[in-house]
């Protein structure tokens, strides 16, 4: 079964139990996959798992970043809404690495660059992106290349 199929399947299963967070999120979801098909001109073939993945990692960005204005705002009925679909989105992704993991992803990277500075930064981002892609948050690899470089 690939990912979208489960997303499916996840949908009706929270019909049948009644979940209406979990139901609304994961049609939410599933919209933004057909809309994402749609721009990637991929609706007869549909998107791959890979692809899939990223419009959930967007899916849970967009999350994190109400969470944390609606945080500085006071509205704590709104991140409680945000967080319950978070929870939900979260078990799609696969597992995150460590800072500790990253940082040894980052150091080998480093290390087979050369010479580097400061101002190879945005070479680096790309390269451990590129390994890191869907298993570590782009904030939190930028932090420790920052960390790394200096």
């Amino acid at each position: 079964m690939n990912l979208k199929e489960k997303i499916i399947s996840d949908i009706r299963e929270a019909m049948k139990s009644g979940d209406t967070v979990k139901r609304d999120t994961l049609r939410f979801l599933d919209s933004a996959i057909k809309n994402f098909e749609i721009e990637k001109k991929k609706q007869e073939i549909g998107l791959s798992d890979e692809e899939i993945l990223e419009v959930i990692g967007r899916s849970v960005k967009q999350r994190q970043d109400s969470i944390r204005q609606f945080n500085e705002g006071g509205r704590t009925d709104l991140v409680a809404k945000e967080q319950a679909e978070l929870d939900i989105l979260v078990p799609y992704l696969p597992e995150q690495l460590s800072e500790d993991e990253i940082r040894k992803v980052v150091k080998e990277i480093i290390s087979t660059s050369g010479e580097v500075s400061a101002s190879d930064m945005g070479k680096i981002m790309g390269q451990a992106m590129g390994k890191l892609k869907g298993k570590a948050d782009g904030n939190i690899v930028r932090k420790i290349v920052g960390e790394e470089l200096k």
